[in-house]
């Protein structure tokens, strides 16, 4: 099972397509009438949300090569990674502005058509682009891919839709709102169940009031941040301010700098890269030490452990479930020296065959990723409260399959890319309730020791719990939470579980 960039997900429902229209229909497989030019910025932000909406791709991996494969120059690249992540974002509030311009729900509006109209809205009311460019590349989108018919309803509604502002549509969907909620979601883009996830896991920390600098945060795009192994690569210009790996892109393709340094130097964010610096630092390294990747994929934490490790005479071994996954890990690790197993396995089945075998295990656990969501908008849209409920008890299979795992002495990292409070702190206290045999660590103090500047990590409101939760608009990262467990070296107890 793996976590790192990868979230549980529950397909989004789409539009009911009219009877008779072909399931190919949005794809560029039909066309009707004559081929018209849409340029190309807009095809391809265009395609890549029909891969969104039909096979529940992420944007940040259909993106770069269909940017690639259309030849883009860098300003229409810039442009077509603005139309799609844009588009995403608020792709709920469009979704109610075209209902109400529409004059009909948007799941009796054709998907393909649906698309078309979402991307036109956003350059109507987000962006500098010119109002009748934006109507007639997008009406041409439609032509081109759903027929005549098709494109007259479209121009009909992106027409009603520039016949007031930004500021007047939100203000006339706001005024449909059933909630407070329902109307901070329409104006933050956040499903209402993630609203309330996030504000009761800022009132966790007694810091209810930053909900809407949150909410904010979420709706802009992350600057891109590199990480440099350690031993194997010097961290560029300019530093970020916490991870001592972590420094910010240059600007351009950051894959030319990974190309470059042969794979040392790789795309991470600085939250994922404190919370695997923390548990290398837990505790003193001791030659010979095993360590363990439990869901390892697609194996950016794995690397930088590989590369602590390899400076510290200690073994890595690593484990992703998934096999293509698994290849990812793989390849990421071809940078650091040494033969660096790879495991295939469910990740509880491999633990429990290694009892008592490893000094450090990171679980970074299947989530719903809602601290991700600057890095893959489209996710807010996927997830729901099921997710949550089924991603749990997994959560805590692997977490308490990785304690069994531990050496007297050893260390487990807990790690999720949720806030939410139902897979982080609750999974924690629900393994330490059904154990004596292990003790919970300081995460905060593993990661300001880590850390190069002083980092706010809250305290108040997680009495009992020494867990520590990063944030997106406090400190620049994904909301990364740790949990720091060990086994003591002397265990006068046993374990709360059966052999």
């Amino acid at each position: 099972m793996s976590g790192e960039g990868r979230e549980r997900r529950t397909p989004r429902p789409q539009g009911r397509r009219p009877s008779g229209q072909s399931s190919r229909e949005g794809r560029g497989s039909v066309r009707r009438g004559p081929v018209r030019a849409v340029q190309p910025a807009r095809r391809v932000a265009y395609d890549v949300l029909r891969a969104v909406s039909e096979t529940d791709a992420y944007a940040n991996l259909v993106l770069p090569p269909a940017i690639a494969d259309a030849g883009l120059t860098p300003q229409d690249a810039a442009l077509a990674t603005e139309l799609t992540y844009g588009t995403l974002r608020r792709l709920g509030t469009y979704d109610a502005i075209i209902a109400s311009a529409a004059d009909r729900p948007t799941d009796g509006i054709d998907p393909a058509v649906l698309d078309a109209l979402r991307l036109a809205v956003h350059q109507l009311l987000a962006t500098r682009v010119a109002s009748h460019a934006a109507v007639n590349e997008s009406v041409n989108l439609v032509a081109t891919t759903s027929g005549r018919g098709a494109s007259s309803f479209a121009n009909a509604v992106l027409r009603r839709i520039t016949r007031d502002s930004g500021e007047g549509w939100q203000a006339r969907i706001e005024e449909q709102a059933r909630s407070d909620d329902e109307r901070l979601a329409l104006r933050t883009a956040h499903p209402v169940w993630v609203i309330r996830a996030l504000r009761r896991a800022l009132a966790a920390e007694g810091r209810g009031d930053e909900l809407e600098a949150l909410l904010e945060s979420d709706n802009i795009s992350p600057e891109v941040t590199l990480v440099a192994l350690p031993g194997l690569a010097e961290p560029a210009e300019p530093r970020l301010p916490y991870a001592p790996t972590a420094f910010a892109s240059p600007g351009g393709d950051p894959r030319r700098s990974v190309e470059a340094s042969g794979g040392t130097v790789r795309v991470q964010d600085e939250g994922s890269q404190l919370v695997a610096l923390a548990l290398a630092g837990a505790a003193p390294i001791a030659s010979g030490e095993r360590w363990l990747d439990l869901c390892a994929g697609p194996g950016g934490k794995t690397a930088l452990l590989a590369a602590i490790a390899l400076e510290h005479d200690a073994t890595l071994e690593a484990n992703e479930v998934v096999p293509v996954r698994a290849r990812l890990v793989r390849k990421a690790l071809r940078a650091v020296p040494g033969d660096i197993v790879v495991h295939e396995q469910d990740g509880r089945a491999l633990a429990a065959s290694r009892p008592g075998e490893f000094d450090r295990i990171l679980v970074d656990a299947p989530c719903t990723g809602l601290g991700a969501l600057r890095r893959r908008p489209e996710a807010r849209w996927r997830k729901s409260p099921a997710d949550v409920a089924e991603l749990v008890p997994l959560q805590v299979e692997l977490l308490s399959a990785a304690v069994d795992a531990l050496a007297p002495g050893g260390v487990v990292a807990y790690v999720t890319c949720s806030p939410h409070l139902a897979e982080t702190t609750g999974v924690v206290q629900e393994v330490l309730r059904a154990r004596t045999d292990i003790v919970e660590l300081d995460a905060r103090a593993a990661i300001a020791d880590v850390s190069m500047s002083p980092i706010d990590l809250a305290v108040e409101g997680r009495s009992g719990s020494g867990s520590a939760q990063l944030w997106p608009h406090r400190h620049g990262t994904d909301a990364m939470f740790l949990a720091l467990l060990q086994r003591p070296s002397t265990e006068n107890t046993s374990s709360g579980k059966e052999d």
